[in-house]
């Protein structure tokens, strides 16, 4: 049985408790070993820290800014950015891949649009930008880096709210994404209850074994009586 009983209690004790290193270790042991973001996404600010429900988007390389005669989405400017924007919930996160590395997936208004709607944070598998407007605002952004080049004639969201893939990792809709300064980890929905479970007991035995070597204990001695390293 868990000690919180919604989104809210969960997040609030993994902001004060936890950290995504002891989060990746709990899934190690229950055989989820490739649920890091890769090692790129990094925050724009190292004290950032964002934890939320995923929201996925999928985008796609596109080479005039309106293309006619074929699909809606083609027609539109950034296609279904805004649509995938307008539908974010409170405590999610914008989580984009797809397209080319020559373009930038996000800025200070979207940001500004998704704070207004509650949401955790934005996480981009390629380039931000409006880092200084970003960085003022004080919303969690993690991206591939900093790049001006805008999406607009260059690429368009086709889908939100679909399973997608980045690196190694599956990611549906309403798995729980936890990021700090040392990367992005995805907790799979289904089994989230028994990972963060298992990482709250973990964190707080480290703190015994942290005691323990500042006392004076060896490592090996550490490990051997407490098992966590």
């Amino acid at each position: 049985m868990t000690i919180w009983k919604t989104d809210e209690e969960l997040f609030a004790l993994a902001r004060r408790e936890l950290f995504t290193a002891v989060v990746g270790d709990t899934m190690d042991k229950h055989g989820l070993t490739r649920q890091f973001l890769p090692a790129s996404l990094q925050p724009l600010r190292d004290d950032m820290v964002v934890i939320g429900r995923a929201m996925p988007v999928l985008v796609a390389d596109y080479f005039s800014e309106r293309v006619a005669g074929q699909t809606p989405v083609a027609a539109k400017p950034f296609g279904l950015l805004f649509e995938a924007l307008d539908d974010l919930k409170p405590h999610e996160i914008y989580l984009a891949t797809g397209g080319s590395p020559y373009y930038a997936l996000w800025g200070e208004l979207l940001s500004t649009r998704a704070m207004q709607l509650g949401a955790a944070g934005a996480i981009l598998n390629g380039y931000s930008r409006d880092t200084r407007g970003i960085l003022r605002l004080g919303f969690p952004v993690f991206s591939a880096g900093r790049y001006a080049q805008d999406q607009g004639v260059r690429g368009k969201v086709v889908d939100f709210r679909i399973p997608i893939e980045i690196g190694q990792t599956r990611i549906y809709p309403g798995d729980i994404l936890f990021g700090d300064l040392d990367g992005v980890c995805v907790v799979p929905q289904a089994v989230s209850d028994d990972i963060f479970t298992g990482a709250l007991e973990k964190v707080r035995g480290e703190n015994q074994v942290r005691l323990a070597l500042e006392s004076g204990m060896s490592a090996v001695a550490a490990f051997a009586k407490f098992g966590i390293m």
